[in-house]
């Protein structure tokens, strides 16, 4: 393989006129849910027990949540009593981890997760197009070691975690993914990012440049699960081509209604109240629990990895 990769024109052009490289998150109104102190009554749905064994790894998404809303907030309890009974190490971000000035940590960070922080549970984070890149990059909690884009080893099982900033998908980012994958040995290979690559959203949807500039690799090198955010809602999509999407978008942001209902895409989806995920990897399968932040499970099942 040559020591650089050829960019088709499209990426060139998606990479030069995105507002995306620069040091500065999208700015514009905030969307939050009608009436967000108010949740949904959704019933529990019939839940996949995960397994919860002592050795296997346990972790947790969320995505599109640092807005400060009552929905963050009672998100960020339920998380904490999800914790107490399934122990999940840590916690994947897809992004838009900081509405606002990208300084306000403590209302938007700090006190809706204080309880996970203080159970010693470990946030890694990607970024959004509304973060601000100088100061999440640098900031402790986020353990991003000053990169927009890396990976993470966790401690137990086979799994490899590759955090992307979609919104800066520039050549030299992808020189660097596809060296990662490459080089990987680990069975579960884990990318998690902002920009959805496949979303029933009427918002925003799938993003097609993201979909042409990472899908051959994620063929390639045997990725069997993605998780993103970027739509305000919960999208589990139909397996492409043997890969299973997740939109984890609703963390504290959501948009109600907003999953497009005559999409091919959705095996399930949940745009009716705020939401995050947990997973357990067990050997060769990936077991998950979506959840509201009533604690109704609204989606759970199993992934086997693609060999």
């Amino acid at each position: 393989m040559s020591s650089r990769r050829t960019i088709p024109a499209w990426l060139l052009v998606f990479t030069l006129t995105a507002a995306a490289c620069t040091t500065q998150p999208t700015r514009g109104p905030v969307q939050v849910a009608a009436s967000p102190d108010q949740p949904a009554t959704t019933p529990a749905a019939a839940e996949t027990p995960l397994p919860n064994k002592p050795e296997t790894l346990k972790f947790a998404v969320l995505g599109d949540f640092g807005s400060g809303s009552r929905g963050q907030i009672d998100t960020g309890a339920e998380m904490a009593r999800v914790h107490k009974r399934f122990p999940f190490e840590f916690v994947i971000t897809v992004g838009d981890n900081i509405y606002g000035s990208g300084r306000d940590f403590t209302p938007r960070f700090e006190i809706p997760y204080k309880a996970l922080l203080d159970a010693k549970v470990k946030f890694y984070a990607a970024l959004g197009n509304h973060d601000s890149p100088p100061q999440q990059i640098n900031y402790e909690l986020f353990n991003m070691g000053g990169k927009r884009y890396y990976t993470m080893n966790p401690s137990r099982q086979s799994a490899k975690f590759f955090a992307l900033d979609t919104t800066c998908l520039n050549p030299e980012q992808l020189e660097w993914i596809e060296k990662e994958l490459a080089g990987s040995r680990e069975d579960w290979k884990i990318p998690h990012f902002h920009h959805p690559r496949y979303s029933s959203g009427e918002r925003h949807g799938s993003q097609e440049s993201i979909r042409k500039a990472l899908e051959p690799l994620f063929l390639k090198y045997n990725v069997s699960v993605v998780f993103t955010g970027h739509d305000h809602f919960y999208e589990r999509t139909k397996p492409q081509q043997g890969i299973v999407y997740f939109v984890v978008g609703s963390g504290g942001q959501l948009r109600r209604g907003n999953i497009a209902s005559r999409s091919a895409l959705t095996e399930k989806g949940f745009d009716t109240d705020y939401a995050f995920l947990v997973a357990e990897i067990d050997g060769d399968d990936m077991y998950f629990n979506a959840i509201s932040r009533t604690g109704a499970v609204i989606d759970s099942g199993k992934i086997t990895r693609r060999k």
